[in-house]
């Protein structure tokens, strides 16, 4: 055999290895896909999001939104929780990035905000089943603007899919919350007459 045909056959033998895993990886792609679209986990409507508690406070350091040392409205929640994750999870699933997000009007018309006052990674399918109660948010979250102004927000439970083979998947449950974001509460100083 000569050094021609020796480098041909090898090339042959590379492309034909190439094609074969990106079938296979294909193949296994669709079916993790047709398997949690036939869960149905696009669309999960065993959430519940109550007894959901605003605060605000008024924060000057650079790592709460303030510049140059102006004060900044920050907003927290409290919540109560119960979702079962459980149908997202397959033999193709790595984890499971869930998120709690508020989404609130903008200040031009027809645009929103949203923000992500809480998360968690799940690894297994045994904490997939989810009942939080008074959960502080993890988050102190601040608008691009000066103030919430006491906006309505909706609060939604998303979350990210993360395989061992094949794309992110993203979606959210059905269930919401609502709640109004507090209004700051200034401190008052107190003058002694004397």
């Amino acid at each position: 055999m000569n050094t021609y045909n020796t480098k041909k056959f090898a090339q042959a033998a590379a492309n034909s290895a190439f094609t074969s895993s990106i079938v296979i990886t294909s193949v296994v792609i669709v079916l993790t896909l047709l398997q949690l679209y036939k869960d149905n986990v696009w669309s999960l409507n065993t959430t519940s999001i109550t007894n959901i508690r605003p605060t605000a406070s008024i924060k000057q350091s650079f790592h709460y939104g303030s510049l140059n040392r102006k004060p900044k409205e920050n907003a927290k929640i409290q919540f109560d929780l119960s979702s079962d994750l459980t149908p997202l999870f397959n033999w193709n699933t790595k984890q499971i990035f869930i998120y709690l997000t508020a989404e609130y009007p903008g200040k031009s018309e027809g645009s929103s905000n949203k923000v992500t006052f809480w998360d968690k990674i799940i690894t297994n399918k045994e904490d997939a089943n989810l009942t939080l109660t008074n959960q502080r948010g993890k988050y102190s979250v601040w608008d691009v603007e000066k103030s919430f102004r006491g906006r309505n927000a909706t609060v939604r439970l998303e979350w990210n899919i993360q395989p061992y083979v094949g794309p992110l998947i993203f979606g959210s449950t059905e269930g919401f919350g609502e709640f109004q974001f507090a209004d700051t509460q200034k401190k008052k100083e107190s003058t002694k007459n004397t």
